[in-house]
């Protein structure tokens, strides 16, 4: 037994272990089930220098190389970097560091790890841990939110179906560009989705194997679009046989150097296996200089993925029977930030609404009373347990404006988007002016007597606009229903009904860098069917003003939306939160939603099969969308149209 411990304690650990420091194995056809299923717990930090191979050069930033002696002393490590090196070759008298350039980075708090220190799964220098040091309650309080959204998400993904469309296939078919997540400023990471971009490297699973234990590989962003990016395993150079679409944000991606802080292998793919001879001076050689995700970038997207709204929470919403008044609503589900919003009347919660938590259609409990907005008092005087109204600093706020002096007054014309024809905007009306900066609109011509499709848009909002707006950015405008005098002139207009124009200083005319661009795609909400959200493309942008048209439906369907909707998500939004996706509608589900009319039929949630055939007036046709999923009639064409045939009455 002794003789058998001398000379284990002779033996180099480098060459009693079979995983090396980079958690990576020696060798492909080494490695079995055994070897990975051996803790890497027996590693201490203090054991780092022994077990990296001597034939391992390190490669520095300013192009410095260090080797390492085999098992000899004298060894030192940066304090900034993590890198191992002789200790007569580091920087100043302390020899704590192993440049010039890392001693000035450390006095400025600098973090600019190498790539091999990653690789290695070294542990953050003293400075480094206090500068990314969270409290210890704080990281069990995230932990069990973690817990809690898998949980949540477990349970969703028994209700809601699996995203089948195949969006990586779709874009490559069609030589299309996904927008980018920092578009969406509303969505999760929309903020802080940083330097993520072509030639990332990161650490995915390496499904070109035939272990049945799950192993890794680096792979490179090759293509992104939104959340999803094609990536491309390190080794294939040009080829793009193995290339494959992933969700950056879902758990097994990570940055480069997790598997070997995590005590993962790192295995290459056996297309690639004899390709290279010493695969770790290959990486080496391939990753320094280049990019990887943040160290706590999966920590980033659970925290984005956290949402203040909560079950049974109490808000006002419009009622979408009666535009002109809203609703006291309870919070029934919240997906991804969206929430299904259930009538505090409604009989077995079918009353629903769909919205984003930061739509302007939704607000605080007292929010009409505060404004003088119709509100439909509910009947309901014992509250469910559980119940409580939605704290007024969730909802978004509105630019605080001054209606004093020069304000927008009742009778003012302008132009708007058309809340039940989102496709049109229109000829409009200010009906009546609100307090806090909020506005009665309505649409010339096709108004309602009583004034229930009055539609409520603040004074700044980016669907407003001023008269002749249209004509100048060459936008078809809507006129009047049933005015003879076309083409339709705004001066002839105003003369002939004796009004006058809003001021054009009253409306919104900032324009922020949005990033959107002609061609690409996202997913967007069908607000005609809100619980809907859809394989969309941006066809037109018009300043802020975006022209978002639904693939495979007729441009009528199209919507005009601002560029901040929080109706319009990434590719992959859908996926990442567990919601149902629409994909483009084909020719032949066109046809058949075209031949049954008459058909009133009992859709699932998140599964509203086809577009409206036609868009319905609130006071008389609003109960259609009632009817989950589908509207298979309804009594009036879209607006400035014929009538419907009779046979289309239900």
């Amino acid at each position: 037994m002794e003789n058998a411990r001398d000379l284990a304690e002779r033996t180099p650990r480098s060459d009693r272990k079979r995983r090396d420091s980079f958690g990576m194995f020696d060798g492909y056809d080494s490695c079995s089930e055994e070897s990975t299923s051996s803790s890497s717990s027996d590693d201490s930090e203090d054991e780092v220098v022994p077990s990296i191979p001597a034939s391992l050069p390190i490669i520095k930033n300013n192009g410095q190389v260090y080797t390492y002696p085999d098992g000899k002393a004298g060894m030192a490590t940066c304090e900034m970097c993590g890198m191992v090196g002789v200790r007569d070759a580091f920087y100043s008298k302390t020899k704590r560091f192993c440049s010039v350039s890392c001693s000035r980075s450390y006095s400025s708090n600098s973090k600019k790890a190498s790539i091999l220190a990653r690789l290695q799964g070294k542990p953050p220098t003293k400075k480094a841990k206090v500068l990314q040091k969270q409290p210890l309650m704080a990281k069990l309080a995230a932990y069990a939110q973690y817990q809690a959204s898998q949980q949540n998400q477990a349970k969703l993904k028994a209700v809601v179906p699996g995203e089948s469309f195949d969006w990586g296939q779709y874009i490559c078919s069609s030589n299309t560009v996904g927008a980018p997540v920092s578009c969406f400023k509303h969505a999760p990471m929309g903020t802080c989705w940083g330097d993520i971009e072509v030639g990332v490297r990161i650490e995915v699973p390496n499904s070109d194997t035939n272990f049945s234990t799950k192993v890794y590989w680096i792979a490179e962003i090759i293509k992104l679009a939104g959340f999803k990016a094609l990536l491309r395993y390190e080794g294939f150079d040009s080829d793009t046989s193995k290339d494959f679409w992933c969700n950056l944000c879902i758990p097994e991606v990570h940055p480069v150097g997790w598997c070997a802080s995590s005590g993962k292998p790192l295995v290459p793919p056996k297309s690639i296996q004899h390709k290279y001879s010493n695969w770790k001076t290959f990486l080496v050689k391939r990753l320094t200089g280049a990019k990887t995700l943040p160290p706590n970038f999966n920590d980033m997207v659970q925290e984005n993925m956290q949402f203040p709204f909560k079950k049974l929470m109490r808000v006002e919403v419009v009622d979408k029977n009666y535009l002109s008044r809203t609703r006291v609503a309870l919070v029934e589900q919240v997906i991804g930030g969206r929430l299904r919003l259930v009538y505090e009347e409604s009989q077995g919660g079918a009353d629903d609404f769909w919205c984003h938590m930061y739509s302007p259609l939704i607000h605080n409990i007292g929010w009409s009373r505060s404004i003088g907005h119709r509100f439909k008092r509910s009947d309901i005087t014992r509250k469910l347990d559980g119940q409580v109204d939605a704290p007024p600093q969730l909802f978004q706020k509105t630019k605080e404006v001054d209606q004093s002096g020069d304000w927008f007054k009742d009778g003012m014309k302008l132009e708007a988007i058309d809340p039940l024809n989102l496709s049109a905007i229109c000829v409009a009306t200010v009906r009546k002016v609100l307090a806090d900066g909020y506005l009665m609109i309505g649409i010339d011509g096709s108004e309602a007597v009583d004034g229930s499709d009055w539609f409520c848009y603040h004074g700044t909002s980016p669907s407003i606009f001023p008269v002749g707006f249209c004509e100048i950015n060459n936008i078809e405008l809507t006129p009047p229903r049933g005015y003879t005098k076309l083409p339709f002139k705004w001066f002839d207009y105003l003369r002939e009904t004796g009004s006058v124009a809003a001021p054009v200083r009253l409306f919104n005319k900032e324009v922020p860098n949005h990033g959107f661009r002609l061609g690409m795609k996202l997913e967007a909400v069908d607000l005609m069917e809100p619980r809907l959200v859809c394989v969309a493309t941006v066809t037109r942008i018009v300043h802020r003003l975006l022209r978002i048209h639904f693939d495979g439906w007729e441009d009528e369907y199209d919507q005009w939306v601002d560029c901040e909707s929080p109706d319009l998500y990434p590719v992959g939004w859908c996926q990442l939160t567990g919601y149902q996706l629409q994909p483009p509608a084909s020719q032949s589900n066109r046809e058949m939603s075209q031949s049954v009319p008459k058909q009133k039929k009992k859709a699932q949630q998140y599964k509203g099969q086809k577009k409206n055939e036609h868009l319905q007036r609130p006071n008389e046709l609003l109960h259609a969308l009632e009817v989950p999923g589908e509207v298979a009639f309804s009594l009036v064409c879209i607006r400035g149209t014929q009538q419907c045939p009779l046979d289309c009455l239900p």
